[in-house]
Parts: structure tokens; C-alpha cells; sequence
């Protein structure tokens, strides 16, 4: 059973890293480590964690979604400019997996949205600057949503870790 255990929360530490790596479902991956120790345990004393790694996963797409807008709409980017954010974003992370498969997705999550977001603002204003100043407070909202999904899943197994390592001796 501590075979199982350490396996688990290394597969919450992947899970951790796909917080940050498109590709890799992070707080789902934390939330579903989680649910098997559960259903291995009996749920024993997993209310509390289980349920941070629900919440902490529904928010983490809701906070992806809001930095993303706020960014945006802080740096006066149009619907244009977020649709080719979001474009950008696709194209950059899969685009680039086959041509740099270890940062082609790192790479992508940056280039890709700011670029996107530059052309779609570009072609609805015609205005360089606006455009500029437009995808990079796109790029700015979308790293402060990697940001919070990084600090929910790190909270996520913090809490997981604090609330079963004690169990385990009982474990054997």
C-alpha cells in the first residue's frame, strides 16, 4: 500500500508540472490520484482533500478563463483580438509539439497567444500599436492564469500530504 501511495503523489507531481505544461491535465490528473487513495482507503479522512482538489480544478479553469479576459480587456483588445489569442494558442502548443516536441509546447503557450492576438487585433484595427499593447496584456492574463493553476495544484498536494502522510504508519 506505500508502493501505491508513492506512486500516487507522483503522479500528483506530474500532475503539478501539467499545471504549467499544456498537454499534461494538471489539477485533474492531482484530483484523480486523489480519488483512487480514496477509493483504496475508503475515503478515510480524504473529505477535506478531495474536495480542494474539486474545487481547486473547477477553479482553475474559471481563473484560465477570467485572467485571460481581464488581461485582455485591460489592454483594450477587441473580440478579434482574444479569437486570435485563443487561435494562437492551439496552433502554438500543437503546431510546435512536432517541430520541438520538449519546448515546442512551452514555447507555443507564449508565442502563440501574443502573436494570434497581435494578427486578429491587426486586422480588426489596423493600428500596430493598439495591437501590440493588445496581445501583450493578453500574454500577461494568460501567464497569471498559469500562475494560479501552478499555486492551486501545489495547494492541492500540499494538502493532500499533510492530511494522509500521518495515516500511513497505520497503513503497513
Amino acid at each position: 500500500m506505500l508502493l501505491v501511495y508513492w506512486i500516487l503523489v507522483l503522479v500528483m507531481l506530474v500532475g503539478v508540472i501539467g499545471a504549467v505544461v499544456p498537454g499534461i491535465p494538471g489539477l485533474g490528473l492531482i484530483a484523480i490520484a486523489i480519488a483512487i487513495w480514496g477509493i483504496l482507503t475508503g475515503f478515510a479522512g480524504l473529505g477535506f482533500p478531495f474536495t480542494v482538489a474539486l474545487v481547486a480544478l473547477v477553479l482553475s479553469t474559471l481563473i484560465d478563463f477570467l485572467a485571460t479576459y481581464w488581461g485582455a480587456r485591460k489592454a483594450g483588445a477587441s473580440r478579434w483580438g482574444i479569437i486570435g489569442a485563443l487561435i494562437g494558442l492551439f496552433l502554438g502548443v500543437f503546431g510546435l509539439l512536432p517541430a520541438l516536441p520538449i519546448g515546442g509546447p512551452l514555447l507555443g503557450i507564449l508565442v502563440g497567444p501574443l502573436l494570434g492576438a497581435f494578427i486578429g487585433e491587426f486586422l480588426y484595427r489596423r493600428n500596430a500599436l493598439l495591437a501590440i499593447k493588445a496581445a501583450f496584456g493578453i500574454l500577461v492574463g494568460n501567464l497569471v492564469g498559469v500562475l494560479v493553476h501552478l499555486m492551486l495544484a501545489i495547494a492541492t498536494l500540499i494538502i493532500f500530504l499533510v492530511t494522509t502522510l500521518p495515516t500511513l504508519s497505520t497503513l503497513g
